[in-house]
């Protein structure tokens, strides 16, 4: 295999609704998408970075500057046996793992499009539908937010996430659990408390929480286990983890119970396989969390999200929750199960369409 060219484009998606986290709210998604002709056959992958350097230091201008100075030099003119051998080619890059995820995706793509097989299969999955949740902003008031979760729990989700950041908290979970004691509930903090904060999240363990995400700094792993001893609740960490390495000393130290695999954040399928493949052997469940992609970007989370031990609900829910119009076809559904088919057709499953991602454009660069 042989990469001939890539195309860069930039694109403006406007999400249906803002979506506010700690960091802050998003309305208009800027998305890198990434073509790759890999001996005549076109793969499509998608930069998860955002705006801005909020959630982690890459940026959708930081992905295409790596993408275009960097990474199309380190694979220009070489012949690789498979996908699963680009993340190795990119290693000299240090971080920069949502830029090289676009790259690496849109390869794994390609490839199993030329072998006439699902990503999915590619990639060793093994379930013929993933089980999803929704994550949900946080929003302006109890009422609204109990009517959302309604609206989610109507549509099937079997999980549900909530953002909380310090004094928008206890009174969103203890609302909650008291119209909806029995659903499976967790919390989304993003890092915005500090270890100070112990007493006060411990009293979410009076709300049987499926887990709480990210709680602490975002590269303080310590903290995470002295706080996860205090806790019933399990911890399960987002962006803290970027590879393996990391997982193994999280997992080690007692840091958590559950681990949100990014394909953006950990550069892309083979380094996600390797991450699952270490929590699987040490039985800690994983899930597969969402950064607001486009179709293309939701297509490779279902196929990664068909591999065993993602046995948790994860973020990869229906197009319609987010955009207006999606720039695949079909759209990514669920079903009234609160699941997703993985596709059978080869490669992701879900065809580009080339005349909305071109409408939608504001930038293109090819490379050869």
């Amino acid at each position: 295999m042989k990469v001939r060219k890539i195309t860069l484009r930039e694109i403006h998606l406007r999400l249906l609704s803002p979506f506010e986290t700690s960091f802050g709210k998003t309305d208009l998604r800027r998305i890198v998408l990434l073509e790759a002709d890999v001996d005549g056959t076109i793969g499509w992958g998608e930069s998860t970075a955002g705006e801005n350097p909020y959630y982690c230091y890459e940026t959708v201008e930081t992905a295409w500057h790596i993408l275009s100075d960097h990474a199309w030099r380190l694979i220009k003119g070489r012949e690789v046996a498979a996908a699963s051998e680009i993340w190795d080619l990119l290693a000299h890059i240090r971080g920069h793992n949502m830029a090289k995820a676009a790259l690496e995706t849109a390869i794994w793509d390609a490839e199993a499009k030329q072998k006439n097989m699902p990503l999915a299969k590619l990639l060793g999955g093994t379930r013929a539908e993933i089980p999803c949740g929704v994550s949900i902003g946080i929003q302006p008031g109890i009422p609204a937010l109990i009517a959302k979760v309604e609206k989610e729990l109507a549509a099937g989700y079997q999980r549900i996430k909530i953002k909380i950041k310090p004094g928008v908290d206890m009174e969103l979970v203890r609302a909650l659990r008291q119209r909806f004691p029995q659903i499976r509930l967790m919390a989304d903090a993003n890092s915005a408390y500090r270890l100070e904060d112990a007493p006060l999240l411990k009293q979410l363990d009076a709300f049987h929480l499926m887990m709480i995400e990210q709680p602490l700094g975002y590269d303080d792993i310590y903290s995470h286990a002295a706080l996860q001893r205090q806790l019933e609740t399990p911890i399960c960490l987002d962006e803290c983890i970027h590879d393996v390495e990391h997982a193994r000393a999280a997992i080690d130290l007692g840091a958590c119970k559950i681990i949100n695999i990014k394909l953006g954040r950990v550069g892309g399928h083979a380094p996600a396989r390797r991450l699952h493949d270490l929590c699987q052997s040490k039985s800690i469940p994983v899930w597969c969390g969402g950064m607001l992609e486009s179709g293309i970007g939701r297509a490779h989370n279902v196929a990664m999200s068909s591999l065993s031990n993602f046995s948790l609900p994860g973020d990869v829910s229906a197009s319609r929750r987010y955009w207006d119009e999606d720039i695949v076809d079909p759209e990514v559904e669920v079903t009234a199960q609160g699941t997703i088919r993985v596709p059978t057709a080869p490669g992701i499953g879900y065809a580009p369409r080339l005349d909305r991602i071109e409408s939608l454009t504001v930038r293109r660069e090819v490379l050869q």
